[in-house]
């Protein structure tokens, strides 16, 4: 019986992991119509494509679910999605800014509002939180792209901001506008990046205790789960102790 129930276990674990991967195609698939669409179908051509397929190539995205999702964009019968940010906070009075690809706006709103209220949060007016975070653009490079040095020298040479290197890879910040600039420079030493993406940088942090932690990361997969949110920023910060509680949990 015990070899049955690991057996269902591996298989319920797999079929979740399928469904995320799904969630996570379909969400690089609308970027990439997205982009092809208010600009042009050719990626030398268009920077927010460009980086569009280079995200969703970095989680090994198929070639043909690409190349489906800009003939998508040129068919002329793609929907029309709308980019729209929410701001609002979630429990213990966390910061949130929440990206959102929708084409019905009435309906994400309802939703990001659903789920802040459901867990300790608010829905908050557009600049609410904003002013609590820097737009930076941020480029990643795995560990097998170099040493930390060598990184770091490749990032001051392209004239990047800041670096950040340890065992999940290397974290480069560059300014919003020097992004693109920044990763074309990098490009040329370390080889292509994993993304290379613009992200919200909280300025402060706000400790989470283990109940409030907790609810912060149901708050954080539920607004994960839904197709239409994108991306979702937050200046909360999980004490490590707390945080092997609930990985443990």
């Amino acid at each position: 019986m015990a070899g049955h129930s690991q057996f269902k276990n591996i298989m319920h674990r797999k079929g979740a992991a399928d469904v995320r991967r799904s969630k996570l195609f379909s969400k690089l698939a609308r970027e990439i119509t997205v982009a092809a669409k208010i600009g042009t179908p050719d990626p030398d051509m268009n920077p927010r494509l460009r980086l569009a397929i280079q995200n969703a190539r970095a989680e090994n995205m198929p070639k043909d679910n690409i190349e489906r999702a800009i003939k998508k964009a040129t068919g002329g019968d793609a929907e029309s999605y709308e980019q729209i940010r929410y701001e609002g906070y979630g429990p213990g009075g966390v910061a949130m800014i929440v990206e959102a690809l929708t084409d019905n706006r009435n309906r994400t709103a309802g939703a990001v509002r659903s789920y802040l209220t459901k867990h300790g949060g608010a829905l908050g007016e557009s600049g609410s939180v904003a002013f609590m975070f820097d737009r930076v653009g941020q480029i990643s490079y795995p560990a097998s792209a170099g040493s930390a040095d060598k990184v770091l020298e490749a990032a001051i040479d392209a004239g990047a901001d800041d670096v950040q290197s340890g065992a999940d890879g290397h974290f480069i910040t560059t300014t919003f506008a020097d992004m693109s600039e920044v990763a074309k420079a990098l490009e040329a030493t370390l080889g292509e990046a994993e993304t290379v993406k613009a992200v919200w940088r909280p300025q402060t942090t706000t400790n989470l205790d283990e109940e409030r932690a907790a609810t912060m990361m149901k708050l954080i997969g539920a607004l994960e789960d839904d197709d239409d949110i994108q991306d979702v920023y937050a200046n909360y910060e999980i004490p490590d102790a707390v945080m092997a509680k609930l990985t443990a949990a």
